[in-house]
């Protein structure tokens, strides 16, 4: 009987080792880019078993593992999977909400492919910065091919200010249910909602609930016909910062201007999710002034995460530039009858709001300065190194000129117009966002023990910004796509 157990202990510790080992993939003579190796650019080899990388070889002439599927990566670049730490999942570019509900088939069609088109681009990460409604998160992550999704689970508003401010008042509350009751506004907030349910530390608190990474604040006037927009006080902040800490949440604060930036820096933030293009009282100067500068140099110094999202600007002009919507990608990225639809008057209704009465080539002459103020801070804070991580905003409105994918793309081509050198542009998609994030043990690296989330590109990323369209083989998890087979089925 002793006898027995023994070799039944064996038998045990044998399969351990041998029985748990899932299916193997050997991808070899690839130049290994990493960026936390950026100094040894060489030939190697990745070991995936499952959705892990089990070993990594540097240096030409590895065997493969016995049994092991063997992939030739023909010389070119394998890097980690990128990260898009800014995105709006459940917005349908160049659709309202109201016309998302109306299209259901063309809606549908549009999300079948949305987490594709971010693959197709080498996005294999992507976090969620409002992510109103957590059965479609769980949606997206059920398809059979998508990025890993992260989120900031349901904003943490400021009661009547921004974004809850374009929603209905009757039913402004209920659709940005996590908001923080503010006094001097309670005859405009309904009876039913108590200050005590609505306290920072209980907002930050459902949002941890919610299984959020991070949370997300706002410091916006508004614009247009809404500038008077109430924000939060620095006291009230100060208490988000606590909880947050506490939670263990990163703060994310979206922010635009001299002023919001300087208020959320102020008060400790940990992300700022847009880049700087109001300077305020500041906006008729040439040069950044010097103002601006203390506070960008105090933004490197802390390496506080900068999302610059310059395709914010640029995703309106596109109302404007008949180029567009005949980009070759956009027929790999969007359903044919959803790119058809778009060039239509109906599809163009966007374009009547950002314009108002003003001619096309007025629309895109004011957005000179704004765009020249973004770039001038950009190229500051990427002579300082700054903490860059990679945002787009995808959607940042309503507009067509935020496709998932591309406009990743067209923000890579922005920011390195604007200054960051190749390799900062490389840090800020892979190392720099998932350390920020704190998802630093799962992704953002070629090492062992990381989630196989990798891109076969046939240029390098640190020679050429058009290495980013010339992505060859997708892993996601350790699935294996080619990026032909991520392009929308006509």
């Amino acid at each position: 009987m002793k006898t027995t157990r023994i070799l039944a202990s064996l038998s045990l510790l044998l399969c351990a080792q041998t029985c748990a080992a899932g299916p193997q993939t050997w991808i070899t003579n690839v130049k290994l880019v990493s960026p936390e190796k950026l100094d040894r650019i060489e030939t190697g080899s990745v070991l995936i078993e499952d959705e892990r990388i089990v070993r990594v070889e540097r240096g030409a002439g590895k065997k493969a593992p016995a049994g092991a599927r063997r992939i030739d990566g023909k010389g070119q670049y394998l890097t980690p999977g990128l990260i898009d730490s800014h995105v709006h999942l459940y917005s349908v570019p160049g659709m309202s909400f109201e016309q998302a509900d109306q299209k259901k088939t063309m809606a549908a069609e549009y999300f079948a492919q949305m987490p594709r088109s971010f693959l197709y681009y080498g996005y294999t990460t992507v976090i969620d910065l409002a992510a109103g409604s957590r059965e479609f998160i769980d949606r997206v992550k059920a398809t059979p091919l998508h990025p890993d999704v992260y989120d900031c689970g349901a904003p943490l508003v400021f009661a009547n200010g921004y974004p809850s401010s374009y929603a209905p008042p009757e039913t402004r509350f209920e659709m940005f249910s996590n908001f923080i009751y503010d006094p001097a506004q309670a005859d405009k907030i309904p009876a039913k909602f108590k200050p005590e349910d609505y306290t920072p530390a209980k907002g930050v608190a459902r949002v941890k609930a919610d299984g959020a990474i991070c949370v997300k604040t706002h410091f916006e006037h508004g614009f247009g016909t809404m500038h008077n927009l109430p924000v939060m006080s620095p006291a009230v902040y100060a208490d988000v910062r606590s909880a947050a800490s506490k939670d263990g949440l990163v703060l994310v604060t979206h922010g635009n201007s001299f002023e919001a930036q300087t208020f959320a820096v102020n008060g400790g933030v940990d992300v700022l999710a847009h880049g700087m293009w109001h300077w305020g009282e500041l906006d008729k100067e040439k040069e950044l002034p010097a103002e601006i500068k203390r506070l960008l140099d105090t933004i490197a110094a802390r390496k506080i995460g900068y999302q610059a999202t310059m395709q914010v600007l640029h995703g309106l002009n596109a109302y404007f530039e008949p180029a567009y919507l005949n980009n070759p990608a956009l027929a790999k990225l969007l359903p044919p009858a959803m790119l058809a639809w778009l060039k239509t008057p109906e599809g163009q209704w966007f374009r009547q709001e950002i314009a108002e009465d003003e001619t096309d080539a007025a629309v895109l002459k004011g957005m000179e300065a704004p765009l020249r103020r973004q770039r001038q801070v950009v190229a500051y804070l990427a002579g300082k190194d700054a903490n860059f991580v990679f945002g787009t905003d995808t959607p940042s409105s309503p507009t067509y000129g935020n496709i998932p994918g591309l406009n990743g793309y067209l923000e890579m081509q922005d920011l390195h117009n604007a200054g960051l050198s190749l390799a900062q542009l490389f840090k800020a998609a892979t190392i720099n966002n998932a350390r920020t994030f704190r998802i630093d043990a799962q992704v953002g690296t070629i090492e062992a023990g990381k989630v196989a989330n990798l891109v076969l590109m046939k240029m390098s990323p640190l020679d050429d910004i058009r290495a980013y369209d010339s992505i060859d083989t997708v892993w996601v998890r350790g699935k294996q796509a080619a990026r032909g087979s991520l392009e929308v089925k006509q």
